[in-house]
Protein backbone atom coordinates (compact mmCIF):
# COMPACT_ATOMS: atom_id res chain seq x y z
CA UNK A 1 0.00 0.00 0.00
CA UNK A 2 1.12 3.27 -1.09
CA UNK A 3 1.52 5.64 2.24
CA UNK A 4 1.30 9.30 1.15
CA UNK A 5 2.90 11.70 3.66
CA UNK A 6 4.21 15.26 3.63
CA UNK A 7 1.89 15.70 0.63
CA UNK A 8 1.70 19.25 -1.41
CA UNK A 9 -1.03 18.37 -4.36
CA UNK A 10 0.16 22.02 -5.13
CA UNK A 11 3.53 20.66 -6.28
CA UNK A 12 2.32 17.64 -8.09
CA UNK A 13 2.02 17.59 -11.84
CA UNK A 14 -1.44 15.04 -12.11
CA UNK A 15 -3.08 17.28 -10.11
CA UNK A 16 -5.97 19.68 -10.80
CA UNK A 17 -8.22 22.26 -9.27
CA UNK A 18 -11.83 20.94 -8.81
CA UNK A 19 -14.96 22.22 -7.34
CA UNK A 20 -17.85 20.22 -5.43
CA UNK A 21 -21.14 20.82 -5.92
CA UNK A 22 -23.49 19.32 -3.95
CA UNK A 23 -26.77 19.53 -1.08
CA UNK A 24 -25.88 17.76 2.23
CA UNK A 25 -27.39 16.77 5.09
CA UNK A 26 -26.14 18.23 8.48
CA UNK A 27 -26.46 17.55 12.04
CA UNK A 28 -24.06 19.80 14.25
CA UNK A 29 -22.45 17.09 17.08
CA UNK A 30 -23.69 17.67 20.91
CA UNK A 31 -21.09 15.80 21.90
CA UNK A 32 -17.93 14.39 20.69
CA UNK A 33 -17.51 10.99 19.03
CA UNK A 34 -16.19 9.39 15.96
CA UNK A 35 -17.63 7.75 12.81
CA UNK A 36 -16.05 5.19 10.62
CA UNK A 37 -16.10 6.48 6.89
CA UNK A 38 -15.62 4.22 3.79
CA UNK A 39 -11.98 5.79 4.01
CA UNK A 40 -11.22 5.19 7.79
CA UNK A 41 -12.22 7.29 11.49
CA UNK A 42 -13.33 10.94 11.51
CA UNK A 43 -13.21 12.12 14.99
CA UNK A 44 -15.28 15.44 15.72
CA UNK A 45 -15.68 17.76 18.74
CA UNK A 46 -19.39 19.32 20.43
CA UNK A 47 -20.47 21.51 17.47
CA UNK A 48 -18.70 19.65 14.65
CA UNK A 49 -20.79 19.28 11.61
CA UNK A 50 -21.87 15.55 10.78
CA UNK A 51 -22.55 15.44 6.87
CA UNK A 52 -24.33 13.19 4.90
CA UNK A 53 -23.35 13.57 1.53
CA UNK A 54 -25.88 13.34 -1.45
CA UNK A 55 -24.27 9.71 -2.01
CA UNK A 56 -25.14 8.83 1.40
CA UNK A 57 -21.63 9.08 2.20
CA UNK A 58 -20.37 10.41 6.43
CA UNK A 59 -17.81 12.39 7.25
CA UNK A 60 -17.46 15.29 9.80
CA UNK A 61 -16.13 19.12 9.37
CA UNK A 62 -15.19 21.22 12.23
CA UNK A 63 -17.46 24.37 12.69
CA UNK A 64 -14.57 26.78 11.86
CA UNK A 65 -14.19 25.24 8.36
CA UNK A 66 -17.94 24.47 7.89
CA UNK A 67 -18.20 27.83 7.87
CA UNK A 68 -15.86 28.42 5.64
CA UNK A 69 -16.86 25.03 3.25
CA UNK A 70 -20.80 25.40 2.89
CA UNK A 71 -24.11 27.96 3.42
CA UNK A 72 -27.62 26.71 4.29
CA UNK A 73 -30.45 26.05 2.15
CA UNK A 74 -33.51 28.03 3.06
CA UNK A 75 -35.20 26.83 5.06
CA UNK A 76 -31.94 26.14 7.57
CA UNK A 77 -30.62 28.77 9.20
CA UNK A 78 -26.76 28.87 9.37
CA UNK A 79 -25.99 26.95 12.21
CA UNK A 80 -29.11 24.87 12.60
CA UNK A 81 -29.29 20.90 11.42
CA UNK A 82 -30.45 20.62 7.87
CA UNK A 83 -30.16 21.20 4.55
CA UNK A 84 -26.62 23.08 3.30
CA UNK A 85 -25.04 23.41 0.00
CA UNK A 86 -21.00 23.50 -0.86
CA UNK A 87 -19.80 26.72 -1.37
CA UNK A 88 -17.43 26.63 -5.04
CA UNK A 89 -14.43 26.49 -3.28
CA UNK A 90 -12.05 24.98 -5.30
CA UNK A 91 -9.42 21.78 -4.23
CA UNK A 92 -6.83 20.29 -5.63
CA UNK A 93 -7.37 16.50 -6.39
CA UNK A 94 -5.48 13.72 -7.86
CA UNK A 95 -6.54 10.25 -8.16
CA UNK A 96 -4.08 7.31 -7.27
CA UNK A 97 -3.74 4.17 -9.26
CA UNK A 98 -3.10 1.88 -6.38
CA UNK A 99 -4.26 1.61 -2.64
CA UNK A 100 -3.06 4.34 -0.58
CA UNK A 101 -3.05 5.65 2.83
CA UNK A 102 -3.14 9.28 3.64
CA UNK A 103 -2.43 11.46 7.16
CA UNK A 104 -5.83 13.97 7.58
CA UNK A 105 -3.88 16.36 9.70
CA UNK A 106 -7.67 17.65 10.96
CA UNK A 107 -8.16 15.39 13.81
CA UNK A 108 -4.78 12.91 13.32
CA UNK A 109 -7.06 10.58 11.29
CA UNK A 110 -5.39 8.18 8.48
CA UNK A 111 -7.71 7.88 5.66
CA UNK A 112 -7.82 4.62 3.15
CA UNK A 113 -8.36 4.74 -0.77
CA UNK A 114 -8.58 1.77 -3.30
CA UNK A 115 -7.15 1.58 -6.39
CA UNK A 116 -8.77 4.74 -8.29
CA UNK A 117 -9.60 6.97 -5.80
CA UNK A 118 -9.21 10.49 -5.66
CA UNK A 119 -6.83 12.40 -2.71
CA UNK A 120 -8.34 15.65 -2.06
CA UNK A 121 -5.85 18.70 -0.53
CA UNK A 122 -8.74 21.08 0.71
CA UNK A 123 -5.71 23.60 1.84
CA UNK A 124 -1.99 22.87 2.88
CA UNK A 125 -1.94 19.49 5.41
CA UNK A 126 -5.53 19.19 4.68
CA UNK A 127 -6.98 16.23 3.44
CA UNK A 128 -9.73 14.10 2.01
CA UNK A 129 -10.24 10.85 0.02
CA UNK A 130 -13.22 10.63 -2.49
CA UNK A 131 -14.44 7.05 -3.69
CA UNK A 132 -14.32 7.16 -7.62
CA UNK A 133 -18.18 7.10 -8.08
CA UNK A 134 -18.64 9.44 -5.64
CA UNK A 135 -15.73 12.10 -7.18
CA UNK A 136 -17.76 11.60 -10.47
CA UNK A 137 -21.08 12.69 -9.57
CA UNK A 138 -20.20 15.45 -6.94
CA UNK A 139 -16.73 17.20 -8.27
CA UNK A 140 -16.12 19.27 -11.83
CA UNK A 141 -12.93 20.08 -12.90
CA UNK A 142 -12.19 23.74 -13.46
CA UNK A 143 -10.98 25.29 -16.77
Amino acid sequence: MLELKAIDLAADPLAARYVKNEIVAVEFARQAGELISLEGPNRYQVGDAVITGSTGTRWSVSRDRFVAKYQAVAPTMMGEDGSYAARPVPVLARQIAEPFSAERSAGGDCLHGTAGDWLLQYAPGDFGVAGQERFAQVYHKLP
